[in-house]
């Protein structure tokens, strides 16, 4: 019964957050091909990185933990991890956002800047340049 104990924390946190899609209707599911743009990176990434750490003895697997299937030459739990975690992930985001509708969470359109209001003429500052026909500057030539 160990052997199924990651696949078993993964379901859980499936199940965990499975509410966020029925109850408050996140549309996570039915935006795969969103989904799926944010799941595949990630994806690529941990599995190389996993593997480049196995391979080179800084990472290992507990196979009393593991059903004893690979896949990419990584535990399946393994790359089901780079699935489910983001995907639970992003289903709380979701969540948030439709919770908290003023809330940016970075995909939104940007919004036009607002036009800044017009400067209104500032008056011209003569007071030290000085004016020509001033008497106290009697040596000032004229301009």
């Amino acid at each position: 019964m160990r052997q199924l104990t990651y696949l078993a924390v993964l379901a859980g946190c499936l199940l965990g957050t499975l509410p966020l899609e029925l109850v408050l209707r996140v549309r996570v599911y039915p935006r795969w091909r969103r989904l799926l743009a944010a799941l595949v990176p990630g994806l690529v990434l941990g599995v190389a990185w996993d593997l480049y750490a196995v391979r080179h003895g800084h990472w290992h697997f507990d196979r009393d933990y593991l059903i004893g299937l690979d896949l990419a030459g990584l535990p399946v739990e393994e790359v089901l991890f780079f699935v489910v975690i983001p995907t639970c992930a992003i289903l709380t985001l979701e969540a948030v956002a439709r919770r908290r509708p003023g809330w940016p969470i970075g995909d939104e359109p940007a919004e036009p800047a607002e036009p800044a209001e017009p400067a209104e003429p500032a008056e011209p500052n003569t007071a030290d340049c000085g004016d020509p026909r001033d008497p106290a500057e009697p040596d000032r030539p004229a301009r």
